[in-house]
Formats: structure tokens, sequence, C-alpha cells
């Protein structure tokens, strides 16, 4: 899981340095595409239930959503935090699911095993 992760990650920086009339944009995005899509298959379940858990301790106002969405980071509001600019998302090496609170202060509530 966490190779496959870093490739994402990876990808989606190479892609965001890249304008929309680059001649590789295209291809690049549709690699990405592929990369998420088996991503999804093998570990959306694994990975939605953790997102469910840690939705459920700390931000259960705000649904769920695909894992590969909190790669970017997804703005939650959390209940013990409240007026906080707050986000949920997924890294690599280890994977693990980080709240970060502002630009800052950051906590994972989350490791895969």
């Amino acid at each position: 899981m966490d190779k496959a992760l870093q490739e994402i990650i990876k990808r989606k920086s190479v892609l965001g340095k890249l304008t929309y009339n680059d001649p590789t944009y295209d291809d690049l995005e549709e690699e990405l595409h592929d990369l998420e899509d088996d991503f999804q298959e093998a570990y959306g379940e694994y990975l939605e239930a953790a997102l469910q858990t840690v939705h459920d301790q700390f931000c259960p106002d705000n649904d769920v959503l695909m894992p590969i969405a909190y790669i970017n980071g997804i703005p939650v509001e959390v209940d013990k935090l409240p007026g906080k600019d707050t986000k949920l998302f997924i890294e690599a090496k280890p994977p693990r699911i980080i709240l970060a609170v502002g630009t800052s202060a950051q906590q994972v509530l989350w490791t895969a095993k």
C-alpha cells in the first residue's frame, strides 16, 4: 500500500507542476487516474474503515469520502476545535491519517498496520 500511495503522491506532484497545454499532461493525468483506481480497488475498503473510525471520533458531522480524496487533504469540522482550520489527509511512509490544524500543528490519528 505504501509504495502505491507514494507513486500517486509523486504523480500528483509532477502533474501539479505542468500546465494543461503541456503535451504530456493528458497522458500523465490518465496514468494517475489508473493508479488511483487500482489503489481504491486494492485498499479502498480498508482505508474507508479507518477513515470512518477517525471521522466518528473527531469529526462525526462530516461524511467519509473515498480515500483518494484525502491525499490532498479534506477540510473537516473537528468538534473539539470549533472555528479552527482543520483538514484530514492521508500521507505515506508509512500510510497514515493525519489531522492538520492550521499550517503548523499535525497529529497522526491512525497508522496502517
